[in-house]
């Protein structure tokens, strides 16, 4: 993509030709020239749609009607290409080739923002391969094998003699084929580490090496594959960023950009000192994710943790409230009736302790723990009690506890439903419901400390935290905004652009 002010040609033939398709895997870069508001405005946009994508995930299953309806809405809403057939040549808005257009340079926009950290990389891929997913779902059959042939994965179809001598084992093996079906579609000949997620989940049959996979089941592969392109695309943008930085206008729109992912940053807030620590046994049966319930009892019955689980509570008490002075005074309170005696807290604990304040060591200022990295990363042992209990936990010891917190069985059922299909978030958000007494929570939940706001807000104890807890994200996005000073009149116009721009993006995170 150029940015340049000077004219240059490019040969666009094969530009257009992506645009004849609706869907691609993003492995040509724009060759043209854009305008630096367009470049704004299609980032916040296709930014938007990633957004709604995360909610969507944690709030529906995955490609079901209500996912599907809604971000199919989203994506007319915000112009971006909806189904492959659309065919709005009537319509005032944009034509479907202007939506692939969008599409493809608001793809590389974002890469440029979300190439820079390990976290951002991860966040974005996820969405991006789920919105890849929906779009393939929607493709016809024949569109589905033309994307393959047109991007060189023409893996072997076995044969018709092949395929009556397996026909038994491809039944009994593969998601709703029958005999009859088995006679009518292809079957794809696949080395089996292309396809571990069907391998995984038992869904294809497996022999020498190879797993047999139907026609409709193609799509694993496909996503494996995009995935695994997108991850080396994005290693490979992160060196030239020296370069795209070097721009002053754009490296303020990007910084934002890359912050807006997250939402609330709970390591910043105003809040500090207002729980105490009396109130922490009464907020954790109350307001407390379980998965620092699960903490919080632990630490009272054991009066110890172990690191991961140090951090984890620790991090979620500093994000709803707790100062340096109150974390020391909590954790050595507890340890010192089981174990440890004072001398020995103050020598080998309390350091970690000012540490995660950033107060110690690099004097980093660590953030609470997302649902996601608490899923994903660091999976509690032995003796640890770390972790999502959705996640971690075997599915008897986590019916006992929700059992022993009174959730009703047919709670119960819904909760391990959930979990045995591997929706974790949209588990912990029933528990909420449930313990709340809710039909429908209004929100998605990605956070265990959103857990306890909306927990705050639904007690009528948490308006002024939420009101208070607002203000440090707006005063910290607003101050990633702030490029350097330039020359006056440009500098200027620039700065009001992007101001607008990332104000408006500001209000859109502010409500999701």
């Amino acid at each position: 993509m150029q940015f340049s002010s000077r004219r240059k040609k490019y040969n666009t033939n094969s530009q257009t030709e992506l645009y004849l398709h609706p869907l691609q895997f993003y492995g040509q870069p724009p060759l043209e020239n854009i305008s630096l508001s367009e470049f704004e405005a299609f980032a916040v946009d296709r930014l938007k749609l990633l957004k709604t994508i995360e909610n969507l995930g944690v709030s529906y299953v995955k490609l079901s009607e209500q996912y599907t309806k809604k971000l199919e809405s989203e994506s007319k809403a915000l112009n971006f290409l909806y189904r492959p057939d659309a065919d709005d040549r009537k319509s005032s808005g944009p034509t479907e080739y202007e939506k692939r257009r969008k599409d493809h340079i608001s793809h590389f926009i974002l890469r440029l923002a979300y190439c820079q950290t390990e976290d951002l990389r991860r966040w974005f891929i996820q969405q991006e391969v789920d919105l890849f997913r929906y779009r393939f779902n929607e493709l016809h059959p024949k569109q589905k094998l033309e994307f393959l042939h047109r991007n060189n994965l023409q893996y072997d179809t076995i044969s018709v003699e092949e395929k009556k001598a397996l026909q038994d084992k491809l039944v009994n093996s593969s998601y709703a084929v029958s005999g009859i079906t088995v006679e009518d579609q292809d079957f794809y000949k696949v080395p089996f580490q292309d396809a571990l997620d069907l391998v995984r989940t038992r869904k294809v049959y497996l022999k020498a090496g190879y797993v047999f996979i139907p026609h409709q089941d193609i799509v694993t592969i496909v996503l494996n594959d995009f995935r695994t392109r997108l991850s080396k695309a994005l290693a490979l943008t992160a060196r030239s960023l020296p370069a795209v930085h070097s721009d002053e206008r754009l490296q303020p729109l990007l910084n934002h950009l890359s912050h807006a992912y997250v939402g609330q940053d709970y390591s910043i807030q105003k809040n500090v000192g207002k729980i105490s620590l009396e109130q922490i046994d009464s907020l954790s049966g109350k307001s407390f994710p379980l998965c620092m319930r699960q903490l919080h009892q632990s630490l009272r019955e054991n009066h110890h943790l172990r690191h991961g689980g140090r951090m984890q509570y620790g991090l979620f008490l500093k994000g709803i409230g707790l100062s340096l002075e109150q974390a020391l005074q909590f954790w050595r309170s507890e340890f010192i009736r089981g174990k440890v005696d004072a001398d020995k807290f103050d020598k080998a604990y309390a350091y970690s302790i000012r540490h995660m304040f950033g107060k110690e060591g690099k004097r980093t200022d660590y953030t609470p723990y997302s649902c996601m990295k608490v899923i994903l990363s660091n999976p509690p042992s032995q003796g640890d009690h770390h972790g999502c209990p959705f996640r971690h936990s075997e599915p008897e010891l986590l019916k006992q506890k929700l059992q022993f917190y009174k959730v009703s069985p047919s709670g119960i059922s819904q909760i391990l439903e959930l979990v045995k299909g591997m929706h974790y978030q949209l588990a912990c958000q029933k528990y909420f419901e449930l313990t709340h007494n809710m039909e429908d929570a209004s929100f998605s939940l990605n956070h265990p400390n959103q857990y306890f706001i909306e927990s705050q807000k639904v007690l009528g104890g948490g308006k002024d935290l939420k009101r208070e807890m607002d203000i440090p994200q707006r005063s910290q996005e607003n101050s990633a905004t702030r490029g350097p000073s330039a020359a006056p009149e440009a500098a200027a116009n620039a700065s009001q652009e992007l101001a607008e721009v990332t104000e408006e993006l500001d209000s859109f995170f502010q409500d999701a």
